[in-house]
């Protein structure tokens, strides 16, 4: 298959052109290269992704936003499927930059909607997130979950995205699968993410930031477990026949938590990352952030029954791997 990855320079999206790439796929990445943040770790994910690619690979720098330049862009190009993981990312981000999700999350998505509508994609998995369920107090969270009280701007724009691919799945019959995130980490990862900024101010000998004095958890996912159940969902389209796909829609239109099924108590991470750093940490224990959720937990039930997705890899196997991965490419800085 070629198969169309927006955000191929980000964390998820080059790591899943890589595992598609390796299976025999062919992947046209689209990434505008934002400075978010470090654009120079994206480059380097985007190097990396080309050096190995080969022909297999084509890269398009492009703003997915600008529906105009999207589609000039695409002209003449040929793809049988989309996951579309490219977004403005960050709860707290939100907060400060709100319109900048506007045009990432809400009308990039709608033209990454529009092109597979038109261009009649066999299928398009594109990324939600697990803030969608805000503050819920009903663990874990699944998929059949009333998610109508975001806490952020951010979770508010991926909740909006279900709803507009759930129309687009009515009105076109495009088959779409959403796919709720649940704090990803690993090797090439962001860093913007808790597993990235601790690591690098422990390695520094500078305090860390610990909210909600710590009392704080989360479902902590590795990359590749995400990359397999991404890729396990691509392969199988939600039919159009009418039966309650997860998430309760009866149109082409499936949405799914992808996690690791296990909440983590942020203390636990924050003694791996000691023992794998060398060096205990310097904890400033700080209020609850605005946004921000105290716990988080995967129901994947409907994932696995539906693609088969069984995550194998545990924090005390993932956080060491990417603490290593760290150390190896800041070397190389």
């Amino acid at each position: 298959m070629r198969i169309l990855v927006t955000g191929a320079a980000g964390f998820i999206g080059s790591t899943l052109a890589h595992k598609l790439i390796a299976r025999g796929d062919s992947v046209i990445g689209i990434d505008n290269l934002n400075d978010y943040y470090d654009v120079s770790l994206k480059e380097a994910r985007r190097d990396r992704l080309l050096a190995e690619g080969g022909d297999k690979v084509h890269f398009i720098q492009q703003d997915f936003a600008d529906m105009a330049a999207l589609e000039a862009a695409l002209k003449g190009e040929e793809f049988d499927r989309i996951v579309h993981l490219g977004a403005q990312a960050g709860v707290r981000y939100s907060i400060e930059n709100p319109h900048a999700y506007v045009q990432a999350n809400l009308v990039g998505h709608l033209n990454l909607l529009e092109i597979a509508r038109h261009r009649e994609v066999e299928h398009m998995v594109y990324a939600s997130s697990s803030s969608v369920y805000g503050g819920n107090d009903k663990l874990p969270f699944a998929v059949e979950d009333r998610v109508d009280h975001p806490l952020s701007l951010y979770a508010a724009t991926k909740k909006a995205d279900e709803l507009m691919s759930e129309t687009y799945a009515h009105l076109y019959r495009t088959p779409l699968t959403g796919l709720r995130f649940f704090t990803v980490y690993g090797p090439w990862g962001r860093p913007d993410m808790m597993m990235w900024i601790f690591t690098k101010k422990i390695l520094a000998g500078e305090p860390i930031p610990v909210f909600n004095n710590g009392d704080m958890y989360r479902d902590f996912t590795f990359i590749e477990d995400i990359v397999a159940g991404v890729i396990a969902c691509l392969d199988r389209p939600p039919a159009d026949d009418g039966a309650q796909k997860a998430g309760g829609s009866t149109k082409p239109h499936a949405l799914y938590n992808i996690g690791n099924h296990q909440s983590e108590h942020l203390m636990k991470v924050i003694g791996i990352l000691e023992h794998e750093c060398g060096r205990k940490a310097q904890m400033e224990m700080l209020p609850m952030q605005p946004g921000d959720v105290q716990r988080t937990y995967a129901d994947i039930e409907a994932i696995a029954r539906d693609c088969g997705y069984a995550p194998t890899t545990s924090i005390d196997e993932g956080v060491p791997r990417f603490v290593q991965w760290y150390k190896v490419f800041h070397d190389r800085q």
